[in-house]
């Protein structure tokens, strides 16, 4: 289904909350433009079509048996959004998704709530790191004090403050 018969179908929304509380922007916002903003159009087609998918299936399987069902047709849409995609696919070189946030996906685990878990022990990784470096600076400023003290001979080899990446 081309891009611009988007606009036309129905789209699952909360009129209270407008996007996803972990959606990184809102669903109001413009794609992006060229060929991501494409895909981003046809990911939220495919979205739409299994949503649609999945409102006939259960509303087919409430119906009576004798009638006509949709399922199909709405599965073809699924189908058609695929191929589609898979079209574009060939086109798009430059964009790589890692393969564990696709082993995530599959594993029922949302990439941003895996992402803010990262971001965060990187954080913590971070802090703990930045107490060793102040121990150390430390433990140094102390030990050159001690030996100027008790030697004060290498008080002339021994820098008073001690030496970061930044002060050269």
């Amino acid at each position: 289904m081309p891009v611009s018969t988007l606009t036309n179908m129905s789209i699952p929304s909360d009129a209270a909350n407008p996007h996803a509380p972990d959606s990184p922007r809102s669903s109001q916002s413009p794609p992006p433009s060229g060929v991501q903003g494409d895909l981003e159009l046809e990911l939220l087609g495919v979205a739409t079509a299994l949503y649609n998918l999945g409102t006939t299936v259960i509303n087919d399987s409430t119906k009576e048996r004798d009638k006509p069902k949709q399922v199909g047709a709405r599965a073809n849409d699924v189908v058609r959004q695929l191929a589609t995609i898979d079209d574009m696919s060939q086109g798009i070189r430059g964009m790589t998704v890692p393969l564990q946030v696709l082993a995530d996906i599959d594993n029922a685990r949302n990439p941003m709530q895996l992402t803010k878990e990262r971001l965060e022990r990187a954080a913590t990784e971070n802090q703990f790191m930045n107490g060793k470096i102040a121990a150390l600076e430390s433990y140094r400023t102390l030990l050159n004090e001690a030996l100027v003290k008790n030697f004060p001979e290498t008080a002339e080899y021994l820098d008073p403050r001690p030496k970061h990446a930044t002060d050269r």
